[in-house]
């Protein structure tokens, strides 16, 4: 049995950011506070879409702080704007880290509490609704029902997760992906691929999100490359978009695995981008989980044309684990030594990264199940590769 969980609206294509207004009035909402980021409000993103909330009369407010990687202590501070106001719902512009600030607001409004208590396994099925316009095309968080917030004491990454997390609308527009510089493109759009490639080979994956992961798996792949290259090309944008909300249905309704379970302790720790460190961890992560899904990796290097239809399984799984590491060349992923980071620290952190990956519970839904010997060896095998 599969629990499919999706937002009530889901407005897809160029210029639906516009559509803010109506959309509140379709779910009967007229008090948001708008969360994003610093750089949105610089360029005007928020604006656009306060000139929205102005022009059908609507009270609002705007907590523009969010950071990278969003942390207990900058919800804390979004938490003060909201509490300072008669605000029904929160409205998250940007990408995952304002998303998940604004699902953490929205999620804390009806709790007491540190936020570690509501961390997994805990489960968050309640909170004020929350629309999401995502503006970078990678985490998905517009049609999931996660949020990962660091504990500013501890320096965890938490994954919470709950029916109360997922946005009841999303509007996802590419034309508000068309200024998104070459690392945030490839950073985000490798992380959209992780989230497709680990929804298809979860243990929780089922038939409805099978056939979304292989199609988004299948874009991102192709249309990746050409986003990158070619930062104004809208098709590959709009199809970049797309299959960046497909791969967080799949994986909200899947789970992600190893590879994200891994990712999180490394961006709390060393303050890689998410999406690069999964990255960092993909093509390792998956030659070690292969044994155990041979015939789903193999479908999944068919699907994306990294291997041919003639290809055997074991054939195709080997053509997928270097056409995943000649991806992560193309788009100079670095290793953790080349982002900076210095081997003693790194190698100094593998048991506490370890332990947080287990925590998390993502590595139980990987195809290979590891023990924690396990994945201090993975850590120390992709400090080279």
């Amino acid at each position: 049995m599969a629990a499919i969980q999706l937002p009530r609206v889901l407005r897809v294509g160029a210029g639906v950011s516009e559509e803010l207004a109506d959309t509140l009035a379709q779910l009967s909402l007229s008090r948001p506070l708008l969360v994003t980021d610093p750089f949105m409000v610089s360029q005007g993103y928020s604006e656009r879409l306060e000139r929205q909330l102005d022009a059908a009369g609507l009270t609002w407010g705007r907590f523009g702080d969010c950071v990278p990687d969003p942390t207990t202590e900058s919800v804390r501070a979004a938490m003060e704007v909201l509490r300072a106001g008669d605000y029904d719902c929160v409205i998250g512009l940007g990408g995952g880290s304002s998303m998940d600030t604004a699902k953490a607001v929205a999620a804390m409004a009806v709790r007491e509490g540190p936020m570690r208590l509501y961390k997994v396994p805990a489960q968050i099925d309640t909170g004020l609704p929350v629309i999401a316009v995502p503006t970078t095309a990678g985490t998905g968080a517009e049609a999931t029902r996660a949020a990962v917030i660091t504990d500013s004491e501890t320096q965890e990454k938490m994954l919470c997760m709950g029916l109360g997390l997922v946005p009841v609308a999303a509007l996802v527009d590419f034309e508000l992906s068309m200024t998104m510089p070459y690392r945030l493109t490839a950073d985000t759009g490798l992380d959209s691929l992780c989230h497709a490639l680990e929804a298809y080979v979860s243990r929780k994956a089922n038939p409805f999100t099978d056939s979304i992961a292989l199609t988004a798996m299948q874009t991102i792949y192709q249309q990746l490359p050409v986003a990158c290259a070619e930062p104004d090309n809208r098709a590959a944008r709009e199809a970049m978009m797309l299959a960046a909300c497909q791969g967080g249905i799949a994986f909200s309704n899947a789970s992600v695995t190893l590879i994200h379970g891994m990712s999180r302790p490394v961006g709390a720790l060393f303050h890689v981008p998410h999406g690069l460190s999964n990255a960092m961890l993909l093509p390792e992560v998956t030659a070690w989980s292969i044994p155990e899904a041979t015939t789903r990796y193999a479908t999944a290097a068919r699907t994306m044309g990294i291997a041919l239809p003639t290809h055997g399984d074991d054939e195709a799984c080997d053509l997928l684990v270097t056409g995943l590491r000649q991806l992560c060349r193309d788009l100079s992923v670095p290793t953790p030594g080349e982002f900076g980071i210095a081997a003693r620290d790194w190698e100094a952190a593998i048991p506490q990264m370890a332990k947080q990956a287990l925590a998390s519970g993502s590595p139980a839904n990987n195809p290979r199940i590891p023990e924690a010997a396990e994945i201090e060896s993975l850590y120390e095998a992709i400090w080279t590769n």
